[in-house]
């Protein structure tokens, strides 16, 4: 199913060819097709405008030297002598600028003139004072074409002035081919005194303008170098524009795709994480001004989402370590009560039914020492009742201790008459009489002691001794229960604490307990501010170590 849709990548990429780079090519296209529109135009009314320009620069020129050649006939028909007439037209070749000759000539003459100055690239221009005479002017063709094309002298345009015979007398930006091809583009019946374009090349238009007075044709080849600068860069221009601007587009959007698919994909691990069982995952963004803000607050969500799940999974766990512990202490409980309660019934309910049979006498001795059990056994019944009723107590820290100083050694020397020591062991106590006074709870301290000389003796080593010594340290009192017995793990011995665990498993069990006392050594010893440490090594072999407040801190000092 997954497998038909396209990931986010593939759905920008396509988003962005159809909305920006399509849309992109087909404005630069229209942009580009416009531009080379509005420059054709520009060349076309630009080469008019120079077809013009070069047109009134001849006609000015004409004019001028027309004007002037008038005043010289008016000047010569009222000098009287010929001489006088020449050196009158000397002083005029003077004042004339770019003037070479100047004479009056008859019709053959003038031909001549003309002809003579088209060979030797050199312009005539002839005015008729009368009936075959005429005057005429010679001036350089270069001269007159720098004052022609002076203010055309940036311009990259070819332009040709050619005479009514189709000689070129004057060129601007002159090349043998390019002119060779214009001719042979300039139709055979040209319009008169007005600019006409011509040729085949729509970027590279031809403009001519032909005239009867002078006759003359004006020729502008708009050129190639012309067109790319005008046309062809500009286009060059929109190109690379439209491309700079698609791939400023193109970056910015993979910018932000990428930042958006790699936050996308944390989302996606998040999600795998979540999924897998890992509910400590959290998601860290790539936070950037391209992170949209929805995507922040879906991880800031997720995240807290997560959080949540791991506290309730922590707390789940927790609850079934308690369940199982729960479960642990019932089936404990049940065996211990199966164990520990079965056997002093027995013997109670054996010894009761005995006491009670008539068919037989029963002397006084065996009265008593069947009554003696009977009692033994109801201590028995009564202490475990009592350390199952202490464990509520104790768990909830409910139990209640009377604080009060206390004189161990009374405590210590009571506890020996009270400890079922049946194996004889010997029970030494090192502290002197005048041992300072601690602070507890009597009776709770007696149960304390009963409890861990009992423990000793149950699981010392054959001909053993147990041995309890003292320690004063700073502003308490530390007491030491040790026998000899083999060294207990470490694993082991951080459980001996607990509800229901004994030395000697189900299996291997010697000795009759219910595996509570420690559990309620340390509550007890801890509802009194004390504490309570379990050691195990070769050279005590196991060693309870029970810290107590001095009462009195002046005299513990002493």
């Amino acid at each position: 199913m997954f497998g038909k849709h396209l990931k986010i990548v593939e759905q920008i990429a396509i988003v962005v060819v159809f909305a920006v780079i399509v849309p992109m090519t087909i404005s630069g296209f229209i942009i580009n097709n416009i531009n080379q529109q509005s420059m054709r135009y520009q060349l076309r009314e630009s080469a008019v405008l120079i077809a013009n320009m070069v047109s009134d620069e001849i006609d000015f020129f004409n004019k001028t030297i027309l004007s002037n050649l008038e005043q010289v006939v008016f000047s010569l028909e009222h000098l009287p002598t010929q001489r006088a007439k020449e050196q009158y037209l000397k002083s005029v070749i003077k004042q004339l600028d770019d003037c070479e000759n100047i004479a009056v000539v008859n019709e053959e003459e003038l031909e001549a003139i003309e002809k003579r100055d088209r060979l030797n690239n050199k312009a005539s221009i002839s005015l008729k004072t009368g009936e075959n005479q005429y005057l005429v002017a010679t001036f350089q063709l270069d001269a007159v074409k720098d004052e022609l094309f002076r203010s055309l002298a940036d311009d990259k345009r070819q332009i040709y002035v050619l005479t009514g015979d189709g000689d070129l007398i004057a060129e601007h930006n002159y090349t043998e081919e390019a002119y060779k091809k214009t001719i042979s583009l300039l139709p055979d019946k040209l319009k008169k005194d007005e600019p006409v374009i011509f040729g085949d090349v729509k970027n590279q238009p031809l403009v001519y303008v032909s005239k009867d007075d002078p006759k003359i044709t004006i020729i502008v080849n708009t050129t190639e170098k012309v067109t790319q600068k005008a046309i062809t860069n500009n286009s060059l221009k929109i190109i690379l524009s439209c491309l700079a601007a698609t791939f400023a587009i193109i970056f910015v959007v993979a910018l932000y795709t990428y930042y958006l698919y790699i936050n996308i994909r944390q989302l996606f691990k998040g999600i795998i994480a979540i999924s897998k069982g890992n509910y400590e995952r959290q998601i860290r963004l790539l936070t950037t001004a391209f992170t949209p803000h929805e995507i922040i607050f879906l991880a800031f969500e997720f995240n807290r989402m997560a959080t949540e799940i791991h506290k309730s999974y922590i707390q789940l766990k927790k609850n079934n370590v308690e369940l199982k512990e729960l479960n642990e202490f019932r089936s404990n409980l049940i065996d211990t009560v199966s164990h520990e309660l079965r056997t002093p019934l027995t013997s109670i309910q054996g010894y009761t039914s005995r006491l009670m049979r008539q068919d037989i006498t029963i002397d006084e001795e065996t009265r008593q020492k069947s009554l003696r059990i009977i009692k033994e056994q109801s201590e028995r019944l009564k202490r475990l009742i009592d350390d199952l009723l202490t464990i509520p107590d104790i768990e909830g820290m409910r139990l209640r201790t009377n604080m009060e100083e206390v004189w161990l050694p009374e405590i210590l020397e009571e506890s020996r008459v009270l400890v079922k020591n049946k194996r004889g062991m010997e029970i030494i106590f090192n502290l002197s009489e005048d041992f300072p006074l601690v602070l507890g709870d009597k009776d709770r301290l007696l149960q304390v002691f009963v409890n861990l000389l009992e423990n000793a003796a149950k699981y010392a080593a054959e001909d053993s001794k147990i041995v309890v010594d003292t320690v004063i340290q700073d502003n308490y009192a530390k007491i030491f229960v040790k026998n000899d017995c083999e060294v207990i793990p470490p694993k082991k011995l951080k459980k001996l604490f607990e509800k229901f665990v004994r030395l000697d498993d189900n299996t291997t069990r010697t000795t009759r307990g219910t595996g509570l006392g420690l559990f309620i050594v340390k509550g007890l010893i801890e509802a009194m501010n004390g504490s309570i440490e379990l050691r195990s090594d070769k050279n005590c072999g196991f060693c309870v170590e029970v810290t107590l407040h001095l009462a009195n801190v002046q005299e513990a000092v002493k």
